[in-house]
């Protein structure tokens, strides 16, 4: 398959994974393909296809920025480096919904974390640990 195709087809599915997050979080579909966690673990994958596939055939190291740059002159480690944001940006989200409902955080408090999440990973993350600090009194929870 042609890295051009994978990427078309995770970043096409994806998104219906945050409007489920967004519009739906309780709905049957959602908790069963979303909220299970489903949707992340099948890009995890897709994920490590890519790299058993191809990480080895990347020029390059993590010991640099030199380095980490010349791994993604590969269409395929460009594409893998991709779904790994999609799926863990989307396992955050998955998180956010499920602990802000463990803890009785109205939805409409998490939809900003969850845009947040979606377009800017970890200030999203950083804005839903604001506002569960807020809403709940405590700045770290036992249970995460």
């Amino acid at each position: 398959m042609k890295p051009e195709t994978i990427f078309q087809i995770c970043n096409s599915v994806t998104p219906v994974g945050w409007v489920l997050l967004l519009v739906a979080p309780r709905w049957r579909w959602t908790k069963q393909i979303i909220l299970s966690a489903l949707l992340p673990l099948l890009l995890g994958l897709v994920y490590l296809t890519l790299i058993v596939l191809y990480f080895g055939e990347a020029e390059g190291n993590f010991n640099s920025l030199e380095g980490v740059m010349k791994l993604f002159d590969s269409p395929f480690t460009v594409v893998a480096g991709w779904v790994h944001y999609l799926a863990f940006d989307l396992f955050i989200g998955t998180w956010e919904v499920t602990n802000g409902q463990k803890l009785g955080i109205p939805h409409m408090l998490l939809i900003p974390c969850l845009v947040i999440t979606f377009l800017f990973g970890p200030i999203g993350l950083l804005l839903y640990f604001t506002i569960r600090a807020i809403r709940t009194k405590q700045l770290l929870h036992e249970n995460f």
